[in-house]
């Protein structure tokens, strides 16, 4: 690698950033930055990383945001890669700058760089220059140039050499040239007014034609590259001989101006060139010099003849400015020497360039033609980047842009000729889902010009909008009996938003009716709102079901809304009255009535129920059968049968009315009652109660008893304690069973087993006589009383009070021991004392075993096997066992018997036989 190239790729990796405009927004800020780059670099050589460079930029952002860097891409930034990640600059492909640039001194790749998201927009204009590197020689156009030189030639005569092309600029493009050393001819560099340089032949001698007719020289070219790099040709120089007189032309330069739109055919300018002699060697021939680029012999025409200069091809101001035209003048005689002249044409710019638009748009769909920004996006989101340029100069080339938005959009000029479209107000799909835009650039020329360009934003849905019910509360009404499946009723949510995000599914949120699920009812159809029945719906047992239907999206995140929905049972005649008073016993029910009754007193009253509604729940009675001799009537609203006559008169002591209620229902549904009344002489003995009165006797019957029951049991067994405590003292008079349990506790046979309070069982005896129930395998068991004398005693006995409870349950006897135990048995130092059977000096075992279920009615105990004075076995408050027994075995029979026998004393005989049997 040559020293310059070696130069050159370290200056490419030295790169200078140069923040040259810094635009303040509220959401955008903007910066240039400017680089350099040397052309031919290798591909992938890195330029630049942006992170990097506008760090001071990016740290104003939250360090949470991961930022992507977009280039947006025109023209000749093609050549130049920018990594998203880190914003990194490099070659993508080889660049040649005399390609790229031609031979303009200013060569640069412009383009524009985002950060995204969008949220945190920042736009960068980067500007890579790109510099020459000295890879091109001077070149000349023919390698051999001939000049013809009359040998007649003045001393100092000037001769307009061939000038070489270099395609580099500046210090690495044409400098200088050089002639092979001689004594006859030298070369005087010029530079024309675009500073190019070229070189004219100046004659030093006389030339004489016979000594020397010619001569050979070396021209040579170079730049001041390093290295330096020549070009060079051979200039034949021919010796001809005198012509004594050559053209002079009026003024050896010329300035022209010539406006770019000038037509083709338009009149530069008419040279004139005089020459002294006369005849042949005075007249003259114009043409371009023989070093005119081919571009000017396109663009010009020289008429040989008269010299007027003329355009053939249209100019182009801001392709070529001006033009420099070599003219010569040459007459026709032999050995002529041409004469030289310099004509410049000035290009005139005139406004013949419309502006050009060029517009990179924030597009995520990949069509290029519309942009797209979502409906979420806040105010000042970019949508596009507007570059406008005019080619034409001065006014002609300053350029105005506006935008056409309609509001919801602005233009905002961020550098130069570069502008950005953002966001003016808060946008909603739902509203409006497309804009056309339209961005105009027109220049300030005198006569103006102007370009339009259009192009669309597309607004993206979002899901920003909640499912919309109709109403928040439907109410809907379905008939009882419906069959399960049956189609109640839709509700629909609508939601404005595209495709998942309007895309709406229905449920039923779950609760609770009358304890069971809401599932179990009703059910939803997700896709339609179609609500059904589960089941078969009966008002009379739910007559009134609300749920919640919840609408929600397919959206990230899902929204959701909910409606209620109340469903209301219409009643249906399913269920038939139900007679209720008087109570009935097979659809029939006795009615006591005095047969003294007069027209139009009170019998009795029917009452129904109907669990139905509205008129299928308005019931009517009527007497169907039983009343053909028409002694009663029934009122068919009140349902009260009164007499319709005396029923003194009536021929039978009975009367069986067949009463029917029915309902109003479309299908009339009816029930059917037996009604027997039985006329009574003497209503004294009959006592009709209510159910009110007659559940209030037997209650206060109940609670008196109850308390006399504990009140008796209380004074016993603070008996039972005094008798114990007194066997204590005294064991060889009386009996005490914790001594006669302790004489057997080292028997060698049977365990020892301690006697207990509550081995004791509490039975009622009727008028202090205890009906004894032997074990069912005693032969020795009390025989039973006879049923006739159980029955008579019963009957004389049933008003008195219970006044002993005491015995030992019989459930437990063995069959070896008997329990006999009256009222009248003198007590025992204040004790009924039992007397057991004994087997040697010991308990029988059937006896001992039979005191183990004693236990289980003690409710308190003092643990040391005799009952303490605080002990009490009914406490306030709490069930005693003994109330158990007595309510379960015969007392409310009895109760049962007294009232009988008071109501009915006709039958007291049978009621007797059934006390005797309940006491057996």
């Amino acid at each position: 690698m040559q020293p310059g190239e070696m130069k050159g790729l370290f200056l490419s990796r030295m790169w200078t950033i140069l923040a040259v405009l810094t635009l303040a927004t509220q959401h955008v800020t903007g910066k240039t930055l400017k680089y350099q780059v040397h052309e031919e670099q290798k591909v992938g050589t890195v330029i630049a990383r942006l992170r990097d460079d506008v760090a001071d930029v990016l740290a104003k952002l939250p360090s949470s945001v991961s930022l992507r860097f977009r280039a947006m891409q025109r023209g000749s930034s093609s050549f130049l890669a920018v990594r998203e990640q880190d914003g990194e600059i490099s070659i993508r492909t080889k660049i040649d700058r005399e390609k790229l640039c031609e031979k303009n001194l200013n060569c640069s790749i412009q383009f524009d760089v985002l950060t995204l998201p969008t949220e945190h927009l920042q736009l960068f204009h980067v500007e890579v220059e790109v510099l020459d590197i000295n890879d091109n020689a001077p070149q000349f156009a023919r390698a051999v140039i001939p000049i013809e030189i009359s040998e007649s030639a003045a001393v100092g005569a000037r001769i307009p050499l061939d000038s070489a092309t270099d395609p580099d600029v500046g210090e690495n493009s044409l400098y200088t040239y050089a002639l092979e050393t001689n004594n006859f001819f030298k070369i005087d560099i010029q530079s024309r007014t675009d500073g190019a340089k070229y070189a004219e032949l100046v004659v030093l001698r006389e030339l004489d034609r016979e000594v020397r007719s010619g001569y050979e020289l070396q021209y040579t070219a170079s730049d001041r590259g390093v290295p330096s790099r020549t070009g060079s040709t051979l200039l034949k120089i021919s010796v001809a001989d005198s012509n004594d007189n050559s053209p002079i032309f009026d003024m050896s330069s010329y300035v022209i101006s010539l406006p770019e739109n000038a037509p083709v055919g338009t009149l530069l300018i008419d040279l004139n060139a005089t020459d002294a002699d006369d005849g042949t060697n005075a007249k003259i021939i114009y043409s371009f010099s023989s070093h005119v680029s081919p571009k000017i012999m396109e663009t010009f025409k020289m008429n040989p003849d008269s010299g007027r200069l003329t355009l053939i091809r249209r100019v182009d101001y801001e392709t070529v400015s001006s033009y420099d035209i070599d003219v010569q003048a040459q007459d026709m005689g032999p050995n002529s020497m041409p004469a030289h002249c310099k004509i410049l044409v000035k290009v005139v710019d005139v406004n013949d360039n419309k502006p050009d638009i060029s517009i990179n748009l924030m597009s995520s769909q990949g069509n290029g033609d519309a942009a797209y920004i979502s409906e979420a996006s806040p105010l000042d989101t970019f949508v596009a980047l507007v570059r406008v340029e005019d080619l034409d100069s001065g006014l002609n080339g300053e350029v105005e842009c506006k935008l056409h938005g309609q509001g919801y959009f602005k233009l905002q000029k961020s550098y130069e000729n570069n502008y950005m479209i953002l966001t003016n107000v808060s946008l909603d799909r739902e509203k409006r889902s497309e804009f056309s835009l339209t961005v105009v650039a027109e220049d300030r020329g005198t006569a103006s010009l102007s370009t339009v360009k259009h192009f669309t934003v597309h607004v993206t849905d979002e899901n920003d909008n909640t499912p919309r019910f109709e109403k928040g509360q439907y109410e809907i009404f379905k008939s009882e009996n419906n069959a399960p499946g049956a189609y109640l009723t839709s509700i629909m949510a609508t939601d404005p938003d595209l495709d998942a995000n309007g895309q709406v599914s229905y449920s039923i949120l779950e609760n609770s009716v009358h304890g069971s699920s809401i599932s179990t009812y009703v059910t939803i159809d997700p896709s339609n709102g179609a609500i059904y029945a589960l089941r078969t719906f009966d008002r009379e047992d739910v007559s009134r079901i609300s749920f919640v239907v919840q609408a929600k999206d397919a959206g990230k995140p899902l929204l959701l809304s909910n409606a209620t929905v109340i469903l209301n049972i219409l009643d249906e005649n399913d269920n038939s009255p139900v007679i209720v008073v008087p109570q009935l016993w097979n659809f029939t029910a006795d009615v006591p009535a005095s047969k003294f009754t007069e027209a139009g007193q009170l019998v009795t009253v029917v009452r129904a129920t109907d669990r139905d509604t509205g008129v299928n729940a308005e019931l009517i009675c009527s007497l169907v059968s039983g009343n053909e001799e028409g002694f009663f009537i029934i009122d068919p609203r009140t349902c009260e049968i009164h007499a319709n006559a005396s029923l003194e008169n009536f021929p039978r002591e009975h009367a069986e009315l067949t009463v029917m209620v029915r309902d109003h229902g479309r299908e009339s549904l009816s029930a059917k009652a037996a009604i027997k009344i039985t006329l009574y002489e003497n209503m004294n003995h009959v006592q009709v109660m209510d159910q009110g009165e007659s559940s209030f006797d037997t209650s206060l019957i109940i609670i008196i008893s109850l308390a006399a029951i504990c009140t008796v049991l209380l004074v016993i067994m603070v008996v039972f304690a005094a008798r114990c405590n007194r066997e204590k003292k005294d064991t060889r008079h009386s009996y005490n069973c914790r001594v006669a349990e302790s004489t057997h506790q080292h028997h060698p046979k049977k365990p020892s087993r301690q006697i207990h309070k509550g081995d004791i069982t509490l039975v009622p005896t009727v008028n202090g006589t205890l009906p004894i129930r032997a074990h069912h395998r005693s032969p020795s068991a009390t025989p039973p009383m006879d049923r006739a004398q159980m029955g008579s005693r019963q009957n004389h006995h049933s008003r008195q009070s219970l006044n002993s409870l005491v015995t030992i349950s019989s459930n437990h006897i063995p069959e070896s021991f008997a329990l006999e135990l009256a009222h009248a048995t003198p007590p025992v130092e204040g004790q009924y004392q039992p007397r057991p059977s004994f087997r040697g000096n010991k308990y029988s075992r059937s006896y001992r075993y039979a005191l183990q279920d004693m236990d289980k009615f003690s409710l308190k105990d003092s643990g040391r096997g005799d009952s303490e004075a605080g002990d009490s076995d009914c406490d306030m408050g709490r069930e005693s066992p003994v109330d158990r027994l007595l309510l379960g075995e015969g007392f409310s029979d009895l109760i049962h018997l007294e009232m009988h026998h008071r109501l009915h004393p006709v039958a007291a005989q049978p009621s007797a036989t059934i006390g005797a049997q309940f006491l057996r």
